[in-house]
This record gives C-alpha cells, sequence and structure tokens, in this order.
C-alpha cells in the first residue's frame, strides 16, 4: 500500500500486466521486427544497430554486453511494468543489433519496498548504469549510488533525496527539484470552476510521503487563489467504511478533491460520495490511476464524478493511432509481451530507455559511464522519439511549463478541453516554485566525491 502512497506522481501503482519472477536479466527473442531492423524509436534514428565491439570498457560492459540495472518493487507491489518495459525494449533493441552490436542485459533489482539499500549495493557491484526503473523509497539507496558513481536514467523519482540527485538524467520527469509541475493543472481547476476555488479538500493515505506531497499541494492551492478548507488522512492499508471521509467532505462544502492514495481507494470513496448524491466540481485523481482498471472499479461514479488528471505533457496512449512512437511501443508490446499491460510508468521507462541507448550508441566502442552520461546531458529537446513534450535532460532549474489533462469518461479517458496551445499540450502556465523548504536533492559533495572521480 505504501508504494502506490508513494506514488502521487511517481506512478509507481499502475495497473498490473503479466506477472513475472523478477530475477535476473532476458535478452528477449531474436526476431526482427520492421521497427527493431532500423533501429529507429519513434523519430529517433539509429538508437540501436550492429557494431564490432572488441574490449570491455567499463563494469557491466564486456565486448558482447551491457548489464544494466533495474529497480522494481516487484516482489511487495506485485506489478511487473518496469520489469516487462525492461524486456521489451532490450529485447527490440538487442534484434535491431544491440548497442554498437553488444547486447543489453537487463538486471533486475527487486526491492520489495524496503531493501532499496541492500539491491543498491548489487547494481554498484554489477551494473553499468540503471535504466528505466522506479521504487516507492527510493531515497534510500541514493547514497550508495552517488558513492559507487553509478548514473541513473530512473523512469520515475519518488522521495526528496533522488529526485534531481547527482548523476541522475531523468527523460521525462515525474518531479522537479523545488517545483510543483501540477501547478497548471490546479490553476485550470479553480479559474473553470470557480465555485471550487475556496472549496478545495485533500485527502491521503497516512504516510510521511503523502504529508510532504499534501503541504505541497496545499501551497500550490493557495498559489493558484484557491484556500483548502479540509484535509485528512486515512489508514494507508485502506478502511472498509468510506462513509465519515465521505461525509466530512459534503460537511465542508469541499467542491474540488485532491487524492494522494492507492488507486484502489478512490473508487471506494467516490462510490460512497455518489451514492450520498454529492457530486464535486472535480476531483485530482493524479496519474497514477491513469488506467482502464481505475475506470472499470469507479462504476457509476465513471458518468457521475468528474474525474480528471494531468498527465504532465506525455502524449496520452489512446491517441496512439496519431502518434507514430506511441504505436510503435503498442507494437513492440504486442511482438515481444503480449500479454502484459503498457502502463503510464512503463511509457515513462520506454523515454528513459531511448534515450540511455541514444546516448551509449554515440559512445561507439568507447562506452563510459561518463559518455553516456554527458550524451544524455545534450539533449536539450528531448522527447522520448515523440512520447513527450520537449524536456531539457539534466535542467534542474527549468522544468517543463506543459501539461496535459485527461478526463473519466463512460468510454474511457479522453482529453479534457483545456485550452491547448502547443499540440496535445498546454504550455503558458509556468510551473509554481516553492516558497517552504521540502528538503533537497543528494549531491556527490554529500558522500565525499566530485565529477573529477567520475569516469
Amino acid at each position: 500500500m505504501l508504494v502506490a502512497l508513494a506514488a502521487i506522481t511517481l506512478l509507481v501503482a499502475g495497473c498490473s500486466g503479466r506477472s513475472d519472477d523478477g530475477g535476473g536479466g532476458s535478452e528477449g527473442g531474436d526476431e526482427k521486427s520492421s521497427s527493431a531492423a532500423s533501429g529507429d524509436f519513434g523519430d529517433l534514428t539509429g538508437i540501436c544497430g550492429p557494431g564490432d565491439a572488441k574490449a570491455a570498457t567499463a563494469q557491466g560492459v564486456t565486448a558482447d554486453s551491457i548489464t544494466v540495472g533495474v529497480f522494481t518493487d516487484l516482489g511487495f507491489n506485485k506489478n511487473p511494468e518496469f520489469v516487462d518495459a525492461a524486456n521489451v525494449f532490450t529485447s527490440w533493441c538487442n534484434a535491431a543489433g544491440g548497442i554498437n552490436g553488444r547486447k543489453l542485459v537487463p538486471n533486475i533489482h527487486d526491492a520489495k519496498l524496503m531493501e532499496v539499500r541492500q539491491r543498491m549495493i548489487e547494481a554498484c557491484r554489477d551494473d553499468f548504469a540503471l535504466v528505466g526503473g522506479g521504487v516507492g523509497f527510493d531515497g534510500l539507496g541514493v547514497k550508495e549510488r552517488l558513492g559507487c558513481l553509478l548514473p541513473s536514467f530512473p523512469a520515475q523519482v519518488a522521495q526528496v533525496t533522488a529526485i534531481g540527485a547527482d548523476l541522475e538524467l531523468s527523460a521525462s520527469p515525474s518531479r522537479w527539484v523545488g517545483y510543483d509541475s501540477y501547478y497548471g493543472f490546479r490553476k485550470w481547476a479553480l479559474d473553470t470552476y470557480p465555485d471550487s476555488r475556496n472549496a478545495v479538500g485533500i485527502l491521503r493515505g497516512d504516510a510521511a510521503v503523502t504529508k510532504t506531497l499534501a503541504d505541497q499541494g496545499t501551497e500550490t492551492i493557495q498559489a493558484a487563489g484557491g484556500t483548502v478548507v479540509w484535509q485528512d488522512a486515512y489508514p494507508a492499508s485502506g478502511i472498509a467504511d468510506w462513509t465519515p471521509y465521505a461525509q466530512a467532505i459534503k460537511e465542508k462544502g469541499v467542491k474540488g478533491l485532491i487524492f494522494y492514495g492507492n488507486p484502489t481507494h478512490l473508487p471506494k470513496l467516490e462510490e460512497t460520495l455518489t451514492g450520498m448524491e454529492y457530486k464535486l466540481d472535480w476531483i485530482d485523481t493524479t496519474n497514477n490511476n491513469y488506467s482502464q482498471d481505475f475506470i472499470d472499479q469507479l462504476g457509476r461514479s465513471a458518468e457521475y464524478q468528474n474525474n480528471f488528471l494531468d498527465l504532465g505533457g506525455f502524449a496520452p496512449i489512446e491517441l496512439a493511432d496519431e502518434i507514430p512512437a506511441l504505436q510503435q511501443v503498442k507494437d513492440m508490446y504486442a511482438e515481444y509481451a503480449p500479454d502484459a499491460t503498457i502502463t503510464f510508468p512503463a511509457m515513462r521507462a520506454m523515454s528513459a530507455w531511448a534515450l540511455f541507448s541514444k546516448a551509449a550508441t554515440a559512445c561507439g566502442d568507447e562506452l563510459t559511464r561518463k559518455c553516456v552520461y554527458e550524451n544524455g546531458l545534450k539533449e536539450t529537446e528531448w522527447t522520448g522519439g515523440g512520447l513527450h513534450a520537449p524536456v531539457k535532460v539534466g535542467d534542474k532549474t527549468s522544468p517543463s511549463p506543459c501539461f496535459n489533462l485527461e478526463q473519466v469518461t463512460p468510454d474511457g479517458w479522453k482529453p479534457a478541453d483545456f485550452n491547448p496551445d502547443n499540440g496535445l499540450y498546454r504550455c503558458d502556465i509556468p510551473p509554481y516554485k516553492y516558497t517552504q523548504d521540502y528538503g533537497k536533492p543528494m549531491t556527490l559533495a554529500d558522500v565525499g566525491k566530485s565529477m573529477n572521480d567520475f569516469n
């Protein structure tokens, strides 16, 4: 449950796909699809392909393979989304020839929620880099990662010490250092539903990470000209009867609700509210609920209540027929993991894998951590091949202003009417910079290291 609570912007929860034992890597299949044969991903050309590598140039790198770590909480949340994404992408890339002829070997590190430090020590011993993963308590392993100078290309980050930490390159950041990237959504909600401006509520699972998120949400609502009139926490494991919380929401006259918690809990609260015939102007479900499974659980509330979420500038999966990169991801899953579910965190993972692969391929035979990291930093308009709005990789001070809203309908998730001004996205509301101190990311200096040690 705690992983899902941590997943408000991390998206750790998602919906489950096929099961996987999570132990060790897989080089995937050998059959080449047309996209694999070219090594092109979306509008990125040749990010994977053949070569004639001859030497072991770094830890985890041989003349034949590159061992790459993937962090997951699979043993706790039973969600294989990052394992599936790793196996799908590496199978596709290897079918194209790998990274200059070296096969990508995903090394799965199952943190099981609380074993982050132990798995990071193993990654420090075995891996060339970390790619395409995420865990609820990632802050527990940052010290070890920086201590062994292990670069990371995460799918998502969770805790303050990990968000924007040194040697981390986020292809599609789920959170930004010192900023609330969901400010645009919340300002839109208050402007679109003015009755909610002075009637916002926040409900969270009772955990330290969601306490910080609720405090940040309160500050953001106030900055957008709103007022939080009610805030509460429910037991992290959930409850049998949501009536007390629904009654409190009604008694306080809450019109807009921000929910930080397990995706399976919100539908139960909404069922109670709908049974009381109390309709909110908007509910910020947060994008860890971006799945058909969530809509199915809502039942009649899918039509009665107004559920929204912000994809933060990521193209909606239901528009795959209009976005070549999205369609390619669907085709890759159909070929290499037909029983797996494509979740939103998995989509973030695909962008991370693409960034790593392009950066590594550009290194040629002399593949080193420093080369991959520096090549990743060169990407100032990274879109993951067309999966999301442009990101200046490595820039921790200039978060993307682009957002895009999805709304629940009886027919599934659909783009909301949020006045996009840049294709699929709206980019005219700058992210909000927090005035309160919520902590800071860990640096190399914190572990007695510097970039001079990195090679």
